[in-house]
């Protein structure tokens, strides 16, 4: 038996389980998977030194592979993350259980009384790179929705997300819950994941987490439906009547806070009338923040800035590079987001209400940002305890998808012996 045979009967014994566990987890009372959810918060933290010692283990592998310092931080682990960690996993707790909610009801002059209430979708499998919180996240969310998941986390992060995953499985063993409805592919090799992409007999759903290959290899070959996190080309638009202390403020989160999420801002579009003034200033703060500013022609006599080429328009960085340029108008900034923009988030920055309304309608992205940074492009920031990624397709969910969007419906309909005519 060839090694991808072995991986095929391992991800088909995984899928089984999943479904199996689906079912069970479909009618779990909202109480039974808090106490899971609780006990996972709690297991994180007794584990603590045996998640720091497997993410060690990770970093090591990372610099040994030659990940770039945003690539690093994003894998890294320390007592503020695993406590952003176990404070995800205790928020997402305490949401409302989405599961059997009533969404819509009404009568029909039939006779018939009709419910649509939210029902889990089954099994969902996700694919992630690097960042191991992510493991905790798209465990916790599925599960409060009543939703079986198989997680295949990065190559880089495979000791941490196995740390992690131990914490999750504690939590379900200790709320008499099955662990097979968080499974964690034991395996870097990438035969798994096309493996996933084929499933459609036990996985519903498949949400692939990363950069733009891994978007694209999954929507090119998944045969299993998409929930799509694209790559966040976020831009920030700073308007003619943008006020300087807030676009200093603003920019210089967006770009530096940590430049290795997907909310991360990529691209400056400054209003000429603005760009000896305010323009100047953010870009010589972003430079002296240690930025490097790729700019266009008008901006070519900032001192520091260096010249943009064809390639910088539409391209994710995620590290200290922004691109930059002059647009003439309101309009010619949102034309530009078109036809360079990842549909993820963009941003305007002004006091004009008209241009901010125009701005916010106009733009077709998951995520529109009026005078806040796009930093804030985040489930957990948003109140949803966590996210599972930003969906950036149109069908289904669409920018951060949490426990309530982890879910379908059905109707119910109820009669008192009513026939049809």
């Amino acid at each position: 038996m060839t090694q991808n045979q072995d991986i095929a009967t391992v991800m088909a014994d995984i899928g089984a389980r999943a479904k199996a566990a689906a079912a069970q987890l479909a009618i779990a009372s909202a109480e039974r998977k808090h106490a899971a959810l609780i006990s996972a918060a709690d297991a994180v933290w007794s584990a603590r030194e045996d998640i720091y010692a497997a993410n060690a283990q990770d970093m090591e592998f990372g610099t040994q592979k030659g990940l770039s310092p945003a690539m690093l931080d994003r894998l890294k682990l320390d007592e503020d993350r695993l406590r952003g960690i176990i404070d995800g996993l205790r928020a997402i707790a305490e949401q409302a259980d989405p599961v059997g909610e009533v969404m819509a009801e009404w009568e029909q002059p039939s006779g018939l009384h009709i419910r649509r209430v939210r029902t889990p979708l089954g099994v969902i499998g996700v694919i992630y790179e690097s960042r191991p919180n992510v493991t905790t996240d798209a465990g916790a969310l599925c599960l409060k929705a009543g939703n079986a998941v198989i997680l295949r986390g990065g190559s880089e992060s495979f000791h941490s997300s196995r740390a992690l995953h131990a914490c999750l499985q504690q939590g379900l063993r200790d709320a008499g819950l099955p662990e097979d409805a968080v499974q964690l592919v034991p395996t870097r090799d990438r035969a798994a994941v096309q493996e996933m992409l084929t499933m459609t007999d036990t996985i519903d759903v498949i949400v692939p987490r990363g950069g733009k290959g891994l978007v694209g290899l999954v929507q090119r070959e998944a045969r299993v439906p998409v929930f799509a996190h694209l790559e966040g080309v976020v831009h920030i638009y700073i308007d003619k009547e943008a006020d300087p202390e807030k676009v200093l403020k603003v920019v210089l989160n967006a770009k530096t806070r940590r430049t290795g999420i997907c909310g991360a801002a990529e691209c400056l579009l400054i209003h000429r009338d603005v760009v000896a003034t305010i323009g100047q200033g953010v870009v010589r703060a972003l430079i002296d923040a240690g930025v490097e500013v790729r700019a266009d022609a008008k901006l070519a006599d900032i001192a520091g800035t260096s010249p943009a080429a064809q390639a910088d328009w539409g391209q994710e960085y995620l590290d200290m590079i922004i691109a930059a340029k002059v647009v003439d108008s309101l309009e010619d900034a949102m034309d530009h987001i078109r036809s360079y923009g990842s549909n993820h988030t963009d941003c305007i920055l002004t006091e004009d209400p008209q241009a901010a309304q125009t701005f916010m309608n106009t733009v077709d992205s998951a995520i529109i940002m009026h005078n806040a940074s796009t930093q804030f492009a985040d489930g957990g920031e948003f109140g949803m305890g966590a996210e599972i990624g930003i969906a950036t397709g149109k069908m289904h969910a669409r920018g951060p998808v949490g426990a309530q969007q982890l879910t379908s419906f059905k109707y119910l309909v109820s009669g008192d012996g009513a026939v049809r005519a």
